[in-house]
């Protein structure tokens, strides 16, 4: 048998030289093929009704039939299901990048209020820092200044003194002493 139903697959290809191959004309290797069948069918199935024969056919080509159009209908509904889920995955893919927008605009003008929060802190800083500095210079100064002043002072002191011990003698002492006295005897008297 496996003989006879290769040599029914390409009855409609004779090959060149005696050599074998195979016949890739669909339609007719097809319909070769069918009637050939039949025919088998018809020889051998000698005491089954054609009509039982052909019936027995139909039912199976209406199983086959049956079960192609399911196969269609469970892969549409396949695909409206699967477009349903693209539909729903557009829509959450689109939410989530709304959202990854919202969160860049809020991150950039997070970033941008805290870049002025710490460009303001680092000018009160620097006011601060500037007005020490101002401050610890007047002082500086104002130190250094008394400090010339008591020297300036000092000096003129030590030169006074050392310009009146040089120029009062005994007798001009004693003079002043003795004017000193008169004025506080003149004031005495004022009071009384």
């Amino acid at each position: 048998m496996k003989n006879i139903t290769d040599s029914f697959l390409c009855l409609s290809y004779w090959p060149s030289a005696g050599s074998f191959g195979f016949n890739t004309d669909i339609l007719a290797t097809n319909l070769i093929n069918l009637s050939v069948v039949l025919g088998v069918l018809v020889f051998f199935g000698k005491g089954v009704c054609a009509s039982c024969l052909f019936q027995r056919i139909g039912d199976l080509l209406d199983n086959r039939k049956q079960r192609i159009l399911r196969t269609i209908r469970n892969s549409e509904e396949l695909r409206e299901g699967a477009i349903e889920q693209l539909e729903k995955a557009r829509a959450r893919l689109k939410k989530v990048e709304k959202e990854a927008d919202r969160f860049r605009v809020n991150g950039y003008s997070e970033i941008e209020r805290e870049k002025l929060n710490l460009i303001n802190s680092i000018y009160t800083t620097l006011e601060q820092l500037e007005n020490y500095k101002n401050e610890t210079i007047n002082f500086e100064q104002q130190r250094a200044i008394n400090q010339v002043q008591q020297r300036v002072l000092q000096q003129a002191l030590q030169g006074a003194l050392g310009t009146l011990n040089s120029c009062l003698n005994n007798e001009l002492h004693l003079r002043t002493i003795g004017a000193h006295i008169g004025m506080f005897g003149a004031m005495k008297e004022k009071n009384n």
